[in-house]
């Protein structure tokens, strides 16, 4: 099924500083952002909270369905892809506002099953200045049976010309998932990720894998007119991956070898 009329939405919210300065920190680097700093690229993901009460969230701990995003009776949900095109920089202690709209939403039949697809685009702007376009593409699936065979991963280029090995202990994945306001619960509640969603153990946010390939890319292009990237295999959270780039190719290889993001700049 296709959405005739696009659903929108607006927010509104003020680039905070100090929020900026708790990712960094929580990442590992050094708090430096004040008044008027430039955001890296990725950082407005922890802006533009949109609270909901408990009675209004789904069992996974997200919003519920049925709202801007229609409900397509598919309970499990993941952000596999996402592109974004950069106009001009976002700067902190500066109001700015997001437009949400759903571009499309349809649903098929795939090898495990139905599954829903779902894309929105953000459009952000501040002093009336359009700073950038996002599009995020969902993917909604139905809980896997027990005895379900695990889809094979494909596995990652070995040919980078840089590498960098990165760990996420559960306590990075909770405090991204409070700084994003995310409460999807497989990236904090074990057992429901385990037990509820089929998972070896807690995982790594998606989007927390593209911000560390944006800021790689970043460190080595220059400031990016555009990224785009794509999940393609889940990382736990007791998983080294290693960051790797080649050109303006980048990707997150996991431990065994398998290819868990890819992306370009």
């Amino acid at each position: 099924m296709n959405t005739d009329q696009p659903a929108s939405h607006s927010q509104s919210d003020l680039m905070d500083p100090a929020r900026a300065n708790a990712l960094r920190v929580a990442m590992g680097d050094t708090a430096c952002f004040s008044k008027g700093s430039t955001l890296p690229p990725f950082f407005h993901q922890i802006y533009f909270w949109d609270p909901r009460p408990p009675e209004a969230l789904g069992r996974d701990g997200h919003p519920k369905v049925g709202g801007l995003i229609p409900d397509m009776g598919l309970p499990r949900r993941m952000w596999a892809a996402g592109r974004m095109q950069f106009n001009a920089p976002l700067v902190t202690g500066t109001p700015a506002k997001r437009d949400t709209v759903v571009e499309t939403s349809q649903r098929k039949e795939g090898r495990t099953g139905p599954l829903g697809f779902v894309t929105l685009r953000h459009e952000v702007y501040q002093d009336e200045v359009h700073c950038l376009t996002e599009w995020q593409d969902l993917v909604y699936r139905k809980d896997p049976a027990p005895d379900a065979v695990k889809p094979e991963a494909p596995q990652a280029r070995t040919d980078e010309e840089t590498r960098q090995d990165v760990r996420f202990s559960s306590t990075l994945l909770f405090r991204y998932s409070a700084l994003t306001f995310n409460g999807h619960r497989i990236h904090y509640d074990l057992d429901y990720a385990r037990d509820v969603e089929g998972y070896g153990g807690l995982v790594v946010h998606g989007p927390l894998l593209a911000q560390h390939l944006m800021l790689m890319a970043q460190a080595q292009l220059g400031p990016l007119e555009t990224f785009q990237f794509r999940a393609t295999a889940p990382l736990m959270h007791f998983e080294t991956a290693t960051l790797c780039s080649k050109g303006r190719d980048f990707w997150v290889r996991g431990p065994d070898g398998r290819q868990c993001m890819v992306a370009s700049a």
